[in-house]
C-alpha cells in the first residue's frame, strides 16, 4: 500500500514557514541523501507539526529515477500579456513546515535546516500565517473552488501504477501585493476583478462574469469539465512588502501550465488575469513530493 506525505492535506494550522534550498556544489545526490534522510528523525517532523518535502525534477531523477514521473521538469520563466512575468527560481529541496504557533514552527523549520546544512545552502525562507478565516490579504476567501476533503487526494495525487504514484507535483511561487492600488479601487471593481463578492466569495453567473476575472482566468476546463488543483496557499509579509506565497498540489502538471498561460495571456487570445495588475509574481518553480513510501524507500539506502 502507497502512503502520500499526510502533510500535504493536513488543515487547521496557523503557521506556516517554507524553504527552497540548493545543493551545494559538489555534493553528489548519494551524498546529499545521506543528510537529506535526517529530516526523517522524529525531532524533525513530531510534536504536533505537520512536514512535506519535495524535490527539483534533477534531484528526484537522480535519487529516484525508478519513482519519477516522465513529465517532472524545471519552471520556465513567463513572459506574458503586457510585460507581465513571472520569473523562475527553481531550487533542488523544498520544505513545508506548519503548525498552530509561529514559535513551534520556527523551531522546527531550524532543526531542519541544521540537519542538512552539511549539503545544503538556505535559497529562500518563507514566514507565513492564516489571515482572518483564510482570505488573502486583499480580502478575499482562498481556495474556495478546492475539492472536498474526501475528493483532495484525487486531485493531488498520482494514481497508483505510474511511476510517481502516490506523489504530486507542487506549484510554488511568491506574489507580492500592491494592497493601496487593490483597496483603491470601488468594491464592485475589486469583485469584478477577483470574480466573487467579497463579504460571502458567491461566485459571479457566467452572465456577469468578466473575461479577465481571476475566477476565469484559473478555471481550466476539459471537455466540458472543470480541472481542479488542490490549493494551500497562505499569506506572507510585513508593512512593506507583503502579499501571497501560492502552494498547489495536483496528479497532472499539465494543470499548472495550462492556468498559467491563461492568467498571464500566453495561451493564444491574449486575455489575462485582472489581479496581476495588483500582484506581481516574484518567483516560481515546480517539484515534486513523493510519497511516503517512496521516500523511506530512497532514504533506508
Amino acid at each position: 500500500m502507497i502512503t502520500p506525505q499526510n502533510g500535504i492535506f493536513a488543515q487547521g494550522t496557523h503557521s506556516h514557514y517554507f524553504l527552497e534550498l540548493d545543493i551545494r556544489p559538489g555534493v553528489s545526490a548519494a551524498e546529499a541523501l545521506l543528510s537529506l534522510r535526517r529530516l526523517r528523525a522524529p525531532d524533525v517532523s513530531a510534536g504536533g507539526v505537520n512536514f512535506v518535502i519535495a524535490f527539483g525534477a534533477d534531484l528526484w531523477r537522480a535519487l529516484a529515477p525508478r519513482e519519477s514521473p516522465a513529465d517532472l521538469k524545471p519552471f520556465s520563466e513567463i513572459r506574458g500579456a503586457d510585460d507581465k512575468i513571472a520569473p523562475a527560481q527553481q531550487h533542488a529541496v523544498w520544505i513545508w513546515i506548519n503548525g498552530s504557533t509561529p514559535d513551534v514552527v520556527f523551531e522546527h523549520a531550524r532543526r531542519a535546516w541544521l540537519a542538512i546544512e552539511d549539503v545544503a545552502i538556505l535559497a529562500s525562507e518563507q514566514p507565513c500565517f492564516v489571515y482572518r478565516d483564510s482570505r488573502d490579504l486583499t480580502g478575499f476567501l482562498d481556495g474556495t473552488a478546492n475539492p472536498e476533503p474526501l475528493d483532495a487526494p484525487g486531485v493531488a495525487l498520482i494514481p497508483t501504477g505510474v511511476p510517481g504514484a502516490g506523489g504530486s507535483h507542487v506549484l510554488v511561487m511568491r506574489w507580492i501585493h500592491d494592497l493601496t492600488a487593490f483597496h483603491g479601487l470601488p468594491l464592485a471593481e475589486q469583485e469584478a476583478a477577483v470574480g466573487r463578492t467579497k463579504d460571502n466569495s458567491t461566485r459571479f453567473e457566467r452572465e456577469r462574469m468578466p473575461v479577465s476575472a481571476h475566477v476565469s482566468r484559473v478555471q481550466v476546463n476539459q471537455d466540458g469539465e472543470e480541472l481542479a488543483i488542490y490549493r494551500r496557499s497562505v499569506p506572507y509579509g510585513t508593512l512593506r512588502e507583503h502579499g501571497l506565497y501560492f502552494v498547489a498540489f495536483s496528479a497532472d502538471p499539465t494543470r499548472y501550465d495550462r492556468m498559467l498561460g491563461q492568467m498571464f495571456g500566453t495561451n493564444g487570445n491574449g486575455e489575462r488575469d485582472r489581479l496581476t495588475d495588483f500582484s506581481q509574481a516574484v518567483s516560481g518553480a515546480y517539484y515534486f513530493a513523493p510519497s511516503l513510501t517512496a521516500w523511506r524507500s530512497c532514504a533506508s539506502r
